[in-house]
């Protein structure tokens, strides 16, 4: 006779509150780019290695990859603020081991640009552009 599987036959483990999409925009609101990294133009992913107790505690976090120039800490940073939701697994006490990886990118500059052009009626009339030395035209650019 096998015996069958129901859900009180495993154990639960801790989770971030509200998933994986809601652990990721929780690094994205804290994570501080250092500035040594930021200055070296360093990008790249950070492992990050670590317990949780089953009171949703995170214990004994290492780096597993990390990147240096600052990116190490600040990602062991990021890890000792989570907090996960605790779990009751009738009087067994669950530690769990778990990695994440944490992305370090620069924010890309974006240049954004008008161009207008001012005629005036009386001068333009009769003149070309290549003859012309001042081109009536204004230029716009706004670095981000």
């Amino acid at each position: 006779m096998s015996k069958s599987k129901n859900k009180y036959d495993f154990l639960r483990t801790p989770g971030f509150p509200g998933g994986d999409k809601a652990m990721k925009e929780f690094v994205a609101k804290n994570l501080r780019y250092p500035e040594e990294a930021r200055a070296a133009g360093i990008e790249g992913k950070v492992t990050v290695g670590y317990q949780v107790t089953d009171n949703g505690v995170v214990l004994n976090p290492h780096i597993i990859k990390g990147l240096g120039y600052g990116c190490d800490e600040e990602a062991l940073r990021i890890i000792g603020l989570l907090r996960f939701a605790k779990v009751k697994n009738r009087k067994v006490r669950v530690k769990v081991t778990k990695r994440t990886s944490i992305n370090f990118k620069l924010p890309r500059i974006k240049i954004n640009y008008a161009v207008s052009s001012s005629s005036k009626s009386s001068e333009a009339k009769g003149k070309s552009d290549s003859g012309d030395k001042k081109s009536g035209y204004s230029y716009t650019i706004d670095i981000k």
